[in-house]
């Protein structure tokens, strides 16, 4: 089978200045990279407005990462994220890609997310007589709700040659957008089974200095408000107002979308949980392995996800999860062996699970072997196979 040249594009892939940033874009590259010739092309926007600076000079034009060669052009992203983003962001690719195209001549756009990315590959695709590909990753349905950003995603979906969904609530989401349906493939993220196992939980909380006797939930994302650490804190406030003695680790630190971390310790705060609660920062996956194998149970209370891939490596660290009905959370937790779902914005019922998971009887050995059916290297073997379905077929166009 002839190889495939791919580009992929992605304005959040990991950095020397944002290491733990998409993770999950870095993780299918490099195990792609094994299967196909990959260059990574990663915008990074001149104005980061979350920390009101210019962006870090420490971020370079160009690394190897790994199997990636990682170019770092900088963009204009205009502020509060409007429309206009995907046309900047296409008009800075256009001459910078078709310079680079000369050094590598990549066959086929892979672009991560379809805004903005998805539609600057539409547009500098048919510039420059490439066929391309989207993958949905969950910010879409966000972007939906403007109506020019939607009928700007709905035009370059259906000009992709595949469309890659993470879950498939957002493949459905696809297809509401206008993708062919034949050209649509759903393909969830998967775990590096080399971190996230099963290990034993007192030797992990002696190492992380946790007591072995109190009950530990955790939760880990970026200190942003869709997350909900905010929402956890309230539960676990009832859940002690009630003789429950559970405490809360969050991992995690401001993230693009700016800083939630006030308002998360202001809730802390408010209901004296200053001994209950405690914030660990941004940890490397490592490190989140290990509090993940000290809890009794995961929770994410997020209120928009694609596929939340931090609830997966909980699953496979072997720890039972809670976590709102979104993305592709119904697809990661089938049924209660594995956990719970819950309603978005319904704290009752995210108490009544959390006290649940925390008292329940839990195969440890059945969570574990259910979340780590999904590798990268799978992953990456059915994106390879996907990719080479959308070059061949732009050959022919």
């Amino acid at each position: 089978m002839a190889e495939v040249n791919v580009l992929s594009v992605s304005t959040v892939f990991p950095n020397p200045a944002e290491e733990t940033l998409g993770l999950f874009v870095r993780n299918r590259l490099q195990h792609l990279a094994a299967l196909l010739p990959v260059r990574v092309v990663a915008p990074v926007a001149v104005i980061d407005y979350a920390a009101r600076k210019l962006t870090n000079g420490a971020i370079p034009a160009h690394r190897r990462d790994d199997a990636l060669e990682v170019d770092y052009p900088r963009w204009f992203y205009p502020p509060f994220g409007n429309a206009a983003s995907a046309i900047f962001l296409a008009v800075r690719l256009l001459p910078y890609l078709g310079r680079l195209r000369r050094e590598y001549p990549f066959q086929l756009i892979d672009a991560h997310f379809g805004y903005p990315e998805g539609i600057a590959a539409a547009v500098v695709g048919a510039a420059v007589g490439c066929p391309f590909t989207i993958t949905l990753r969950g910010n879409e349905t966000m972007h939906a709700a403007s109506a020019l950003k939607r009928r700007l995603m709905s035009w370059s979906v259906r000009r992709a040659a595949r469309v890659i969904a993470v879950s498939e609530s957002l493949c459905h989401f696809a297809l509401e957008l206008g993708a062919d349906a034949a050209r649509l493939r759903t393909i969830p993220n998967g775990i590096d089974s080399s971190i996230f196992f099963p290990r034993p939980r007192r030797e992990a909380r002696q190492r992380l200095g946790i007591p072995a006797d109190v009950p530990v939930i955790l939760s880990a994302g970026y200190l942003i408000e869709r997350k909900g650490h905010h929402r956890v804190i309230e539960a676990l406030a009832e859940l002690r107002h009630s003789g429950c003695k559970a405490e809360l680790w969050i991992m995690g630190g401001p993230g693009r979308e700016g800083s939630f971390a006030q308002e998360i310790e202001a809730a802390v705060q408010r209901r004296g949980l200053e001994s209950a609660v405690h914030f660990a920062g941004v940890v490397k996956p490592p490190l989140l392995a290990d509090y993940m194998a000290a809890a009794d149970v995961f929770c994410l209370a997020s209120s928009r996800e694609g596929w939340p891939n931090v609830v997966h490596e909980a699953l496979g660290c072997g720890v039972p999860v809670v976590v709102t009905n979104v993305g592709g959370a119904r697809d990661m937790v089938p049924s209660d062996d594995f956990g719970f779902v819950v309603p978005v914005g319904d704290p009752a019922v995210l108490r009544l699970a959390l006290a649940k998971a925390l008292h329940a009887g839990w195969d440890h050995a059945r969570i574990a072997a259910w979340g780590q059916q999904r590798s990268w290297t799978k992953v990456a073997a059915e994106t390879a196979s996907v990719l080479r379905e959308a070059a061949a077929e732009g050959k022919g166009n």
